[in-house]
């Protein structure tokens, strides 16, 4: 591991950045959703979602991008489903609550689905898909987000990097759960390239004129302004298949702004309200109650059969080994609930500027 990076203890990076959410006036229980869908993020090895967000959040809760006070309406609500409206409050909570609304509703007639409009970014889609997981449930999660996809064959960003995300319960240890873009590469993961100054993967992002960049940090400025756009899943053009992660982001598209009468495509850049840029995005939930078909136990064991049956497959003999989704997440949360959380430079200072703006001087971080 790099000398510039530190490894903190998971609980108190958790109460860390929910004592910041706090400073900030959000309501506690609605600061404790917030830290406990970043560290998650975190635990599970996915650094782009998980602290490296806090500072986000913070900046724009102080900018007056996101309400502090989530003030959700119901707009319709039925047996199965329902539409709410989250008045540009926190992502998270408004998308913890709306899960859990599903959840409820499932248990009541099988399926539950929410869908929301004029939410904010709620971090990684998998957190959700793993709530109803945990009722014994299939969860399905997608939210849209900032323009950085391109159609096939343009090169302007239209669609966001679109999760499509989807989770199941199994007699092993761990989940079946894909969390993932519907890009190559994710804005989140560019970040994380420009923080250890790393150059991206070939082939993830063009820019304006179709050309290749592997600079994350001139990535990062070219989407500021509209010329860097990432590759959907399958690359540039046809030969390989970018149609289809192309396709899958529109299917995102459609069930986070169609179902909900939202914002969409380049309105998710954002929309002026009395002087202030709000950034609105919209979700889709949905609950399937396991039960009310094969039943829970049958579908585990044969769940967990498939994946068994997966990893049995005959490998590369260049590989160590196979693996089904949702497993490496499982081990890393093992290993960084022992170990802690790794913080490189950059993130150590995002933690100082905040700590001190706030006054947490009980934290005594070791940088």
């Amino acid at each position: 591991m790099s000398e510039d990076i530190i490894v903190i203890d998971a609980n108190i990076l958790k109460n860390f950045m929910r004592d910041v959410y706090i400073g900030l006036g959000v309501p506690k229980e609605d600061a404790k959703i917030i830290a406990d869908v970043l560290i998650t993020s975190d635990l599970r090895g996915i650094e782009s979602h998980g602290i490296q967000r806090c500072k986000m959040y913070y900046d724009r809760i102080k900018q007056g991008i996101y309400e502090i006070n989530t003030k959700i309406d119901v707009i319709k609500d039925g047996p199965t489903t329902a539409l709410w409206d989250g008045n540009c409050g926190m992502g998270h909570v408004i998308a913890y609550k709306a899960m859990e609304t599903a959840i409820e509703k499932a248990k009541k007639y099988g399926l539950g689905a929410v869908a929301v409009r004029n939410s904010t970014h709620f971090g990684i889609a998998g957190y959700y898909s793993l709530m109803a997981i945990n009722e014994g449930m299939i969860g399905f999660t997608v939210t849209n987000a900032r323009p950085s996809i391109p159609p096939t064959f343009g090169v302007e960003p239209m669609l966001g990097t679109n999760p499509l995300t989807v989770g199941a319960p199994t007699d092993e240890d761990f989940p079946f759960l894909i969390d993932c873009a519907t890009s190559i590469i994710q804005r989140g993961k560019v970040e994380v390239y420009s923080r250890i100054n790393k150059p991206l993967p070939e082939n993830t992002v063009i820019d304006d004129k179709g050309e290749i960049l592997t600079d994350p940090n001139k990535v990062l400025e070219e989407m500021i302004h509209r010329k860097a756009a990432l590759l959907p899943l399958g690359g540039k053009g046809e030969d390989t298949a970018g149609y289809k992660g192309y396709g899958y982001a529109t299917v995102v598209e459609l069930l986070s702004a169609a179902l909900q009468n939202g914002i969409y495509l380049r309105d998710t850049l954002g929309i002026e309200e009395n002087g202030i840029k709000r950034l609105k995005v919209g979700h889709f939930f949905l609950a399937i109650n396991i039960d009310n078909f094969a039943g829970l136990d049958s579908f585990k064991k044969t769940a967990g059969n498939i994946m068994r049956g997966l990893r049995s497959a005959k490998k590369d003999p260049k590989a160590e080994r196979i693996y089904t989704a949702g497993e490496k997440e499982y081990v890393a949360k093992i290993e960084r609930k022992k170990k802690g959380i790794p913080l490189n430079k950059s993130l150590q200072n995002d933690i100082r500027i905040m700590q001190q703006e706030q006054g947490l001087d009980q934290y005594k971080f070791p940088f």
